[in-house]
């Protein structure tokens, strides 16, 4: 699964110890071309530096993806940068326990929706005139907790909005497949990154970040160009 001189856009890529960040290495390290894309301009400069020290063609881009005039200039910058995108992984987003409905913070729902949701949306749509030209791939990021048989006792904000980003998944892949772009989704459990250990220790069932990085790697490859509005569980 080389990626050798693709474009490959990344969200969400300025935490350290991320799934963004384990994205943007393996992608590097297949030979990709990797647009790094997250909020924190220092950070992402940072993580990008990282990699382009390394020999990797990495480059940062700060922007606010809940923003639809900051994520148009993005896709401008873009646009100059590259003639196209092959591949667009939205790792971008966040969680937060929102507790019982009853009890439920409504500023927390509109948070998980905002992060999660809105910039899948916002983002979206304006890498699919980029992703055309490629016919590329889309890779979003759900959860198992929005599946059949899934637990969102005391998440229902942070469900609701991965649910959300199930369906614009589906929804893109449907649209999209008369213009040869792909979309997929890749519905993790607990995924061992930084924030997730600070949060719930060491004694949790922990998909690693380099997994999760090899699947969403081959979603984005020709070898997987038969597949589309499809979500892969990881257990």
């Amino acid at each position: 699964m080389r990626s050798d001189g693709r474009v490959v856009v990344i969200t969400g890529v300025a935490g350290e110890g991320q799934i963004g960040e384990a994205l943007a290495s393996a992608f590097c390290e297949a030979g990709a071309r990797v647009a790094a894309v997250d909020r924190v301009h220092e950070q992402v400069v940072a993580r990008a530096a990282a990699l382009t020290d390394a020999g990797f063609d990495c480059r940062p881009f700060a922007c606010d993806l809940t923003d639809p005039a900051q994520t148009s200039a993005l896709a401008l910058d873009l646009t100059h940068q590259y003639s196209g995108v092959d591949a667009f992984v939205h790792a971008a987003g966040g969680f937060a326990m929102s507790g019982p409905v009853a009890e439920s913070d409504s500023a927390v729902w509109d948070r998980m929706f905002a992060i999660n949701l809105t910039s899948a949306y916002i983002a979206t749509r304006a890498m699919l005139p980029l992703l055309r030209l490629r016919q590329g791939a889309i890779v979003y990021f759900g959860s198992v907790a929005v599946l059949d048989g899934g637990l969102s006792a005391g998440m229902a904000a942070y469900a609701a909005a991965k649910s959300g980003v199930l369906t614009l998944m589906r929804t893109v892949a449907q649209e999209e497949a008369e213009h040869g772009v792909r979309a997929n989704a890749i519905a993790p459990v607990a995924v061992r990154t930084a924030a997730n250990l600070a949060m719930m220790g060491t004694g949790q069932r922990y998909v690693e970040r380099e997994e999760v990085a090899t699947v969403t790697r081959f979603l984005c490859s020709p070898e997987a160009a038969r597949i589309t509005g499809q979500v892969v569980v990881l257990g």
